[in-house]
C-alpha cells in the first residue's frame, strides 16, 4: 500500500489549504493509498538560521518531520498563495528538513520523492499563481512532481460541511492527482 505525507502550508485553524489537504487524505485513503495528515504548525520550529544549526543542531521536530518525510512512499502538499508565493512556514520547514542530520540516517529524504501540488485561495484564480513557484521549490529539493496540479478557487464556499469539495470537476481534478501520486509512489 502506497503511504502518502499529507500537509498544508498553512498554520491558520481552519486554513482552506488545511481543507484541501483533509479533503485529499479522505480520497487518497479511498483510492487504495495509506495517509497521513499532519499540521506544520505541529512542529515548532524556529526561523531558520545557520547559527542555530551550529550550536544547537538541527530542532528534534525538524527530525520528527524528517521521519516522517522518509517512512512516506510520496507527498502531498496544499499551499495557500501568499503575494503569489509560498508560505514562509512551507519555505522555513523545507530550508531546516533539508540539511543534513548528523542525528538521524534519512540523507536527502526529499530527493526522488514523488509529490503532488495543490493550491487553494479565496480568489477567483484558486492559487494558480503559487503552482509553478512551488514546483521550483519541490524540485530545488530534489522531489519529483507529478504531471498536474489541483487549485481550488473560491476557497471559503469550496468545501460541504463533510470536508469534500463542492466543485465535482476539481474533485475529479483531485482524484486524478491522487491516482498519479499513489502509482508513482509505487515506483519510488
Amino acid at each position: 500500500m502506497t503511504s502518502i505525507l499529507i500537509f498544508a502550508g498553512s498554520a491558520r485553524q481552519g486554513a482552506f489549504s488545511k481543507q484541501l489537504a483533509a479533503a485529499a487524505t479522505t480520497l487518497v485513503a479511498g483510492e487504495g493509498g495509506a495517509p497521513t495528515l499532519i499540521d506544520l504548525a505541529d512542529f515548532e520550529v524556529p526561523l531558520y538560521n545557520a547559527d542555530i544549526e551550529t550550536t544547537t543542531g538541527i530542532p528534534q521536530p525538524v527530525i520528527d518531520f524528517r521521519r516522517l518525510v522518509a517512512s512516506h512512499d510520496g507527498l502531498m502538499i496544499a499551499t495557500p498563495e501568499y503575494n503569489g508565493f509560498v508560505t514562509p512556514l512551507l519555505l522555513n520547514m523545507f530550508c531546516w528538513a533539508s540539511r543534513p542530520s548528523p542525528s538521524d540516517d534519512f540523507g536527502a529524504v526529499f530527493q526522488g520523492r514523488p509529490v503532488g501540488l495543490m493550491a487553494s485561495s479565496p480568489g477567483r484564480l484558486g492559487g494558480v499563481r503559487v503552482v509553478p513557484r512551488l514546483r521550483d521549490v519541490v524540485a530545488e529539493l530534489g522531489m519529483v512532481a507529478v504531471p498536474g496540479f489541483v487549485t481550488v478557487p473560491a476557497a471559503a464556499s469550496a468545501f460541504t460541511e463533510q470536508g469534500r469539495l463542492v466543485d465535482r470537476q476539481t474533485e475529479d481534478e483531485l482524484v486524478m492527482l491522487v491516482r498519479r501520486l499513489i502509482a508513482a509512489g509505487q515506483r519510488n
